[in-house]
This record gives structure tokens, C-alpha cells and sequence, in this order.
């Protein structure tokens, strides 16, 4: 047998391990809609105010793509691309950016991931999981520390938690 014969049946083989669902080749994903991910900054916003921090959040989709951002009046001018780049991270890594900033310290194993273009290891980035699937993240950037952005974050999260489980 050839080896690309061998390849060939190899891989087909590996599909129908997959399940039935894949065989196919297609799957079923969920998406968050606009309007959640307007609905979700805005909470996070307020979480935000009601602790007396200007912020920027930004929700991204399981992509990295935006789908919403808002700034508050006196966050920083900085604090949309930040927020932004915070979710992006948050996906990219399928975890929350405050763990990520932690691990990969200089020193550490990961340390190296900071040199990944586009990506920020700052806390503030909170994935965004519904029925145990990725669906984005959030990005909170201008609370005093990263600590205090996850917060805000989660806040937003717990806020349309009802609207999440679909």
C-alpha cells in the first residue's frame, strides 16, 4: 500500500472516530448576539461606576473579533484598546487574563507568551462559557488594577447570566 493510500485511510479513520455529528464535516457552535454583548458591557460598566472606577470594557466573540465596546466618560484614552486587547488575550488563551498575567511572569515557564504579538497579560480579561462551550470575552480596562477589572468583569457576567444559557 502507498503511503499516501495509508494517509488517506488513516484519516479517514481519525473522522469517524470523531462521532457521527462530524463525519460530515460540520459542527454546531453558539454565538453571542449583538445585543447580549451590548447588554453584558453595559453591566460591567455599572458594575464598574458603582464602585466609583471609569472604565472601557470591551466583549469580544470566540474569534477575538469585537462586538462591543464602551468608554466611560474619564477612563483613559488608552483604556479601549486595552479593554479590547485584555478579551482578545482572555480567548486566545481559553482563560482569564488575571491567572495568565500571574503564570507567565518573568521567570516562569510561560513567560515567553508575552512576546506574542497582540496579546496583553494583564488581569482584566474574563472568558465568556456557556453550556462548557467558549463563546468570547470580556475586557475591562481603568479600575485600579487588573484585580479590580476581573471584578468588574464578573459582575457584568453574573448580570446576564439568565440570557447566557442558550
Amino acid at each position: 500500500m502507498k503511503f499516501s493510500n495509508i494517509l488517506t485511510a488513516m484519516t479517514l479513520s481519525a473522522g469517524l472516530m470523531v462521532g457521527g455529528a462530524h463525519a460530515e464535516g460540520t459542527f454546531t457552535t453558539k454565538s453571542l448576539t449583538p445585543e447580549l454583548a451590548v447588554k453584558l458591557a453595559q453591566a460591567t460598566m455599572a458594575a464598574c461606576r458603582a464602585e466609583g472606577f471609569q472604565v472601557a470594557v470591551a466583549v469580544v466573540d470566540k474569534g477575538g473579533n469585537a462586538q462591543a465596546m464602551i468608554r466611560d466618560r474619564f477612563a483613559g484614552p488608552h483604556t479601549p484598546r486595552t479593554a479590547t486587547l485584555k478579551a482578545y488575550t482572555a480567548v486566545s488563551f481559553r482563560a482569564n487574563t488575571l491567572g495568565l498575567s500571574d503564570n507567565s511572569m518573568a521567570g516562569k515557564e510561560a513567560s515567553g507568551v508575552r512576546d506574542i504579538p497582540g496579546v496583553l497579560m494583564l488581569g482584566g480579561g474574563v472568558v465568556i462559557e456557556t453550556g462548557g462551550e467558549l463563546v468570547g470575552a470580556v475586557g475591562v480596562s481603568g479600575a485600579p488594577g487588573g484585580s479590580l477589572d476581573e471584578a468588574c468583569a464578573l459582575k457584568g457576567l453574573e448580570a446576564i447570566n439568565d440570557e447566557l444559557a442558550f
